[in-house]
């Protein structure tokens, strides 16, 4: 069981990862310096830390991003792109758990026919938990997964607290 959970929304520029993160937050959020409170499931929150425009859109390296960062759950957009890998070994080398939603199609996009990166076997090496959802749809679903996903790695691992 690790102590760290990093939950990634991947998708190509424009295939909804941001709304993915406002929906879950039920309000527009941006990378900040803080970690944040995420609200869960029956009064309960847990502490998170969000990067909302992927490292790679925003050409830098997640480690420098979170390397003083000491939030336990880091929830990150990540591109569709070969660059994605950088973000990727860095969460296995600091020995995160993993949890990966992709959105495909994205709400932009036609999709990707088939995993031209290879990050699937890569994923399923690395033991991540992973999802494909549908970009172009109502984005509650997916992110009710997300909450859900979260809030049971947190509870195992003692992280909630009643809301504010």
């Amino acid at each position: 069981m690790g102590n760290r959970l990093f939950v990634g929304v991947l998708g190509n520029r424009n295939s909804g990862k941001s709304t993915t993160w406002n929906t879950l937050f039920g309000a527009t959020v941006r990378t900040g310096q803080n970690t944040r409170t995420l609200t869960l499931y029956g009064g309960e929150c847990v502490e998170v830390f969000l990067i909302s425009g992927s490292p790679e859109e925003r050409q830098l390296y997640a480690g420098d991003i979170l390397e003083n960062q000491k939030c336990r759950i880091i929830l990150c957009s990540i591109q569709y792109t070969e660059t994605v890998r950088q973000t990727l070994n860095y969460v296995v080398e600091n020995q995160f758990d993993i949890f990966v939603q992709w959105l495909n199609p994205g709400r932009s996009d036609a999709g990707e026919s088939y995993d031209r990166l290879g990050l699937l076997p890569w994923l399923i090496g690395h033991e991540a938990s992973f999802s494909m959802r549908d970009g172009k749809g109502a984005p509650q679903n997916r992110t009710e997964e997300l909450r859900q996903f979260i809030h049971g790695w947190a509870k195992a691992r003692n992280l909630t607290f009643p809301c504010p």
